[in-house]
């Protein structure tokens, strides 16, 4: 475990399975609330410039089915991604921002979900002012220090290329 909580290993390769998020823990410890909550910070992170790019979406879509073991893809996928499309509609960012801490209890569970986050801004190449700004929402929203912020972004943004 690294100083700040996230597994090195885990923060290099966000994407290869067996990811390990907790000493002993791996995505498979999830349950569903807490997996959910990872893939919807995923999602808001993949329409954080308002433009849900092909590499974006395919970032977000192969993301979606290492973290459930391929349970989530095809029809599923995209049943998934409606759902949550429409919750974004109905209650808005902020409030969904809200509820993932309630979802994610643990701060290294908070932290992945951030790291997860960065990665699918940072797919097409770069992070833009407002990809950026929601990084400080999601890192406000999760109770993560604008350092640790930082640190997750160095860290991840380059593990996404």
């Amino acid at each position: 475990m690294g100083t700040n909580g996230v597994d090195p290993l885990f923060a290099r390769s966000v994407y290869c399975a067996p990811m390990t998020i907790e000493p002993r823990a791996t995505i498979a410890d999830f349950d569903s609330p807490r997996l959910e909550a990872l893939v919807e910070v995923m999602f808001l992170a993949a329409w954080a410039d308002g433009d849900l790019g092909a590499e974006e979406r395919t970032q977000f879509a192969q993301s979606v089915q290492t973290l459930t073991d391929k349970r989530v893809e095809g029809t599923e996928f995209e049943a998934l991604f409606e759902r949550l499309s429409k919750q974004l509609a109905a209650e808005g960012r902020a409030a969904r921002l809200t509820s993932l801490k309630a979802r994610l209890p643990e701060e290294g569970q908070r932290k992945v979900a951030l790291a997860l986050a960065v990665q699918v801004m940072a797919a097409d190449g770069l992070i833009r002012t407002s990809e950026r700004e929601l990084i400080g929402e999601v890192a406000e929203a999760l109770g993560i220090s604008g350092d640790d912020a930082a640190d997750l972004v160095q860290k991840n943004a380059g593990a996404s290329r």
